[in-house]
């Protein structure tokens, strides 16, 4: 009894004085639905299953804490890549600096457009998926942002889309708090490939929820970074349908606390989705936590998740996924692996790995593991007159590269290793 009402306090104090943003009808339902989810779950506190290796606090208090600017010296990511830039700062769109949200294959529109139109495809989405995905983990955070959400993109891929489209988070106010909500839907055999990158804010909640028809293609690639003292709260919510693909890879650097949390359920035969991620952390005060759930709900179905983080001075690595195939969801095929090098021995990475299975002819595997620098593969380096921190970066670059390997566009692959290499030069005493 003591917890719940520390948890309905906690919530109650958040959402005082909150005012949900005007729309549409639908769209006042959706959000006032998504209050009441919050309502009913309570906020989360350490003491929550899934939370029980990341304190949420500064996720749910009711300002977000100062985050002190950080001034790149690199260039834009993906700048060689013909995209459309749509570019948000501090959580706000900024017309000004984004492309013309035109492209062939896909309708681009802002949220907040499409929340006040009376019919719209997107109400057959906003806040759906978020809704399904709280059965059988309850995500009060995800609800929250899809009731508070004032600003993000609704896009529909009806083809192969020509460019790749790229959601741009610029944090210039060391106060921004945002709240981003964004929705793709794919219809049959269309394609699409989203990229993210920026820091965003000083606390930053952003959800996608993608709904994948029947042989639909969705390609996500996303760069966090690399503000030293950001927060951020992300959820990822995606439903396949037959033969349809789902691909998605994150790459983090630096910030305070990242928690990244993807929701995938595949209701379609002969459907394959894959999630991959990448961290490379320096401090103790870096925390980035991945939990991931991929739910098995048709025949003959692929699943991937492939996790590596690189530690040091003291950072704090999590992973907690889970593959749940669901009785009749046989031929399933599911693949877990989440591994952490360790390059001090004050780091820490905390694993909890899930297989929950109600089929009889399925192949399931996941794995965890953490270590520190191969010592023989760093002497046979050395022996032949290579320095011992080019040697060690060689080494990490290689620990990483089965998770870089997921991503299928080459050119969008060797942007992020340049990034990764940057980022371990850098750090070379």
């Amino acid at each position: 009894m003591a917890l719940a009402q520390m948890k309905t306090d906690l919530t109650e104090a958040r959402l005082a004085g909150v005012t949900l943003p005007d729309g549409a009808a639908w769209a006042q339902k959706a959000r006032q639905d998504a209050l009441a989810r919050v309502r009913r779950m309570g906020l989360p506190t350490k003491r929550d299953e899934y939370w029980k290796y990341t304190d949420p606090t500064s996720l749910t208090d009711i300002s977000a804490p100062k985050a002190a600017l950080f001034h790149n010296d690199e260039g834009p990511l993906f700048d060689d890549v013909d995209r459309v830039r749509i570019v948000f700062v501090d959580g706000v769109f900024d017309a000004a600096m984004s492309d013309d949200l035109q492209a062939g294959g896909v309708e681009i529109e802002r949220l907040a457009d499409a929340m006040q139109t009376d019919i719209h495809w997107v109400k057959d989405v906003y806040g759906m998926l978020e809704a399904r995905g709280q059965d059988p983990v309850e995500r009060p955070l995800a609800a929250l942002n899809t009731a508070m959400a004032t600003d993000g993109v609704v896009i529909r891929a009806t083809g192969k889309a020509e460019k790749p489209i790229n959601f741009i988070y610029l944090h210039n106010d060391v106060n921004s708090d945002a709240i981003l909500h964004n929705v793709v839907k794919i219809e049959d055999g269309a394609e699409v490939t989203i990229l993210e990158t920026g820091p965003a804010a000083a606390r930053f909640s952003k959800q996608l929820e993608v709904d994948v028809a029947d042989g639909g293609t969705f390609h996500h690639v996303r760069a966090q970074g690399r503000d030293h003292e950001r927060r951020a709260i992300t959820h990822c919510f995606a439903r396949i349908g037959k033969e349809a693909t789902f691909k998605s890879f994150t790459l983090t650097f630096n910030g305070r606390l990242t928690r990244n949390e993807c929701v995938i359920e595949i209701v379609g035969d002969e459907a394959v989705a894959h999630v991959a991620g990448v961290c490379v952390g320096d401090g103790n005060d870096f925390h980035h936590d991945d939990t991931v759930f991929i739910t098995h709900d048709a025949v003959n179905c692929e699943s991937r998740q492939v996790f590596k983080k690189v530690l040091r001075n003291g950072a704090t690595g999590v992973f907690q996924g889970k593959i749940l195939v669901k009785e009749g969801a046989q031929k399933t095929d599911g693949y877990q692996i989440s591994q952490s090098l360790l390059l001090d021995e004050d780091s820490q990475f905390l694993a909890k790995p899930e297989l929950e299975i109600y089929a009889d002819d399925v192949a399931c595997s996941h794995g965890s593991t953490s270590g520190a620098i191969d010592e023989d593969a760093l002497f046979y380096l050395r022996s032949r007159g290579v320095p011992e921190n080019t040697a060690t970066n060689m080494l990490t670059l290689a620990f990483l590269a089965e998770a870089l390997e997921e991503i299928d566009n080459d050119v969008l692959a060797d942007a992020l290793r340049d990034r990764l290499d940057g980022w371990l030069l850098r750090r070379v005493d």
